[in-house]
């Protein structure tokens, strides 16, 4: 399996991140494992949690998919063969009191760790931006966790590309370690914001990028075309944002460029995110063993320079 270095980091990841969030929300412990064994099985490697996974389900904490990783870790002796990322700073819960304060990151890496049932964490990302903390504070505790063997590398997601240069130029400042990576919201129908504004950026500093809604919550996969196909789904209101002229130029090129690869249109929208500059893996949670093994196709396709010109085209803003 193809491997990328992540950023300037030591690194070295597969095209394809598994989103850790549905375990312990749409599929428990058990299907998880299964999903786990069949990524690693496969020769892939980056894992991507959160501390809050899922605290937005009814009875839940967050936590429980980091616990559920763990567990799969412990019980496979699979820690030295995944890069572990995790993520710090948003909260769902109303008792979780959060942010990128130096206290909350020390004690929610000491959670983490535990759930994870690991004495280190390779990738931890500021989960969103905390403009009440300064970033002095945020960066100098992310950097007193790498000199402790906590945490091996530092990434952001979420932040605006002035944050985000502001951060890197406090950790050159300072001397504290600074983020290798970029967690952002970019897909076929989601563009501008980061090829205008992020990827410059990323291009500057060296930072790997590991998008995540590869599939638009789920727009790409072409199952939603009518408003009859809206009407029948939990994600009307995520997905309804893209039933325009524009998504229907978007589906249309993803159908032409499927039929002519033999691939389905989710696949062909992760490959294209996975051939854009800067990207190191895209992000894609799957639930059952038919999903994973379509991602993981997308993770080998190749499209010819004639078929990302189309797909450029049709999804425009201004087409």
């Amino acid at each position: 399996m193809e491997k990328r270095q992540l950023g300037s980091s030591d690194l070295q990841v597969a095209p394809w991140a598994f989103g850790g969030n549905v375990f312990g929300w749409t599929i428990g412990k058990e299907e998880s494992f299964r999903l786990l064994d069949a990524f690693v099985g496969e020769g892939f490697n980056l894992i991507d949690t959160a501390d809050v996974y899922s605290a937005w389900v009814p009875g839940n904490k967050g936590g429980e998919s980091e616990t559920i990783i763990g567990e799969w870790m412990k019980s496979r002796g699979t820690r030295d063969r995944v890069v572990l990322a995790t993520k710090v700073g948003m909260d769902f819960a109303p008792d979780r009191k959060g942010g990128l304060s130096k206290t909350h990151i020390f004690k929610a890496v000491e959670d983490s760790l535990k759930r994870l049932q690991t004495d280190r964490i390779d990738l931890y990302m500021a989960h969103r931006d905390d403009p009440s903390v300064p970033l002095e504070e945020t960066l100098g505790a992310f950097s007193e966790l790498v000199r402790q063997g906590k945490i091996r590398h530092i990434g952001a997601s979420n932040y605006t590309a002035d944050r985000l240069v502001e951060a890197l130029k406090v950790s050159e400042r300072h001397g504290y370690s600074r983020f290798v990576s970029l967690e952002p919201l970019y897909n076929l129908m989601d563009r501008t914001d980061f090829e205008k504004n992020l990827l410059p950026v990323c291009r500057e500093y060296q930072l790997g990028v590991i998008p995540y809604y590869a599939l638009a919550s789920g727009f790409l996969s072409g199952k939603y075309r009518t408003q009859a196909d809206l009407a029948k789904s939990s994600r009307a209101h995520s997905v309804g944002n893209y039933m325009n002229e524009r998504g229907m130029r978007t589906l249309k090129a993803l159908d032409e460029v499927a039929g002519a690869t033999k691939a389905t249109p989710s696949q062909v929208a992760v490959a294209w995110l996975r051939m854009q500059p800067t990207i190191t893996a895209p992000i894609a949670s799957v639930t059952n063993l038919q999903q994973f093994e379509d991602v993981m196709k997308a993770a080998k396709l190749e499209l010819s320079p004639e078929m990302l010109k189309t797909l450029e085209l049709a999804t425009r803003e201004n087409a």
